[in-house]
Formats: structure tokens, C-alpha cells, sequence
């Protein structure tokens, strides 16, 4: 499957969830596949997706968040897996799309490939809700039975033919926390 194929499914089973959305081409898909303004597009902090979620998600209880990374910037911020083992809120979903490269920067191999695996390693930090999906069935069943922990998703190496996120970082910001906000919703 490739990524921008996983993002789709994703997206389609977010409903009004806020979004952090990794850095690079991730970012540049989910673009592309769905838009919105409760969409967090990282455009610089490589590793920090799961911790701004973690930080969104205990602020605001009442919400679904969802965090989609990638293997590489997983591995900058390996110590954050510690962080939402020990928080574990339950309405913070972390969706590890694992392709094995760094691929927003010319798709060199991670040390992810091929001996790591991201889903054990969550579960070795105390993450207690930790589950792969392997292929388009298997990850509408988890999208349907998961609402909080990590999901790991193992995706095609290569990134999707998208344009670049048109919205200024201010633009970005200022439509997420209008979404994020209780008082301006």
C-alpha cells in the first residue's frame, strides 16, 4: 500500500479528530487527500508530531486526536513513546506510517529497515494498545477498532506526485487553533 493510499483511509475514517501530521511529503499528501482546518501540517520539527499530539490530546480530553509520523521521525523521538505509555490518554491515536526511508529527503533508508520493529519497540516503552495493520483490509478493521495507542502501518516506499501546502505557516496555525479551540468553535 502506499502511503498517500493509507492517508486516504485514514482521513476517511478521521470524522472531526484534530490532525498533526508529520513534516515533508506526509504532510503534502494529507494535504492532497484532505484538507481541512483541524489539520496540523508540521512544516519544520522533525520528530516532535507525537509530542504535539500528546500535548493537544491532555488539553483537550474531549476531543480525538490523531498523529501520523513517520518511521524516521519516530526514531528522533524515540523518548516520546515513554511519555504517552505514561499519559496514555485514550483519545490520542498515533499512526506510525512505516516505509523504511527518510523520504522527504531522498528516501535513504532509516535504521528502522529492516530489523526494527516500530510496533515492538512502543510496546517495550509501556504503550499497552499497540497493533500493525498489514494491507488496505486489515487497516479499515484497526481505523474501526482502535481508538487510542500506536498503529503501525508498514507503506511502499515513494512519495505521491502532490503540490506543495499553499497555506502560510500563520495560515496554519491560526485555522488549527480555531479548530482546536472550545471558545472559537
Amino acid at each position: 500500500m502506499k502511503r498517500i493510499e493509507a492517508l486516504e483511509l485514514i482521513v476517511g475514517k478521521a470524522g472531526d479528530a484534530l490532525v498533526v501530521c508529520n513534516l515533508g511529503y506526509p504532510a503534502r499528501e494529507l494535504y492532497a487527500v484532505g484538507d481541512r482546518p483541524g489539520n496540523f501540517y508540521m512544516l519544520g520539527s522533525m520528530g516532535l508530531a507525537s509530542s504535539i499530539g500528546l500535548g493537544l490530546a491532555l488539553a483537550r480530553p474531549e476531543r480525538r486526536v490523531i498523529v501520523l509520523d513517520g518511521d524516521g521521525s519516530v526514531l528522533m523521538n524515540l523518548g516520546s513513546l515513554s511519555t504517552l505509555a505514561c499519559r496514555a490518554p485514550e483519545n490520542l491515536l498515533v499512526i506510525i506510517l512505516d516505509n523504511g526511508v527518510y523520504g522527504s529527503t531522498g528516501s535513504q533508508p532509516t535504521p528502522v529497515c529492516p530489523r526494527t520493529d516500530l510496533a515492538r519497540v512502543a510496546s517495550a516503552a509501556g504503550v499497552e494498545n499497540v497493533r500493525t495493520a498489514v494491507g488496505e483490509t486489515d487497516l479499515v478493521t484497526a481505523l474501526g477498532d482502535m481508538d487510542h495507542g500506536v498503529m503501525l502501518i508498514k507503506v511502499e516506499a515513494g512519495n505521491a506526485e502532490v503540490p506543495l501546502i499553499d497555506l502560510t505557516p500563520h495560515n496554519v496555525i491560526e485555522r488549527f487553533m480555531a479548530s482546536a479551540s472550545p471558545r472559537l468553535r
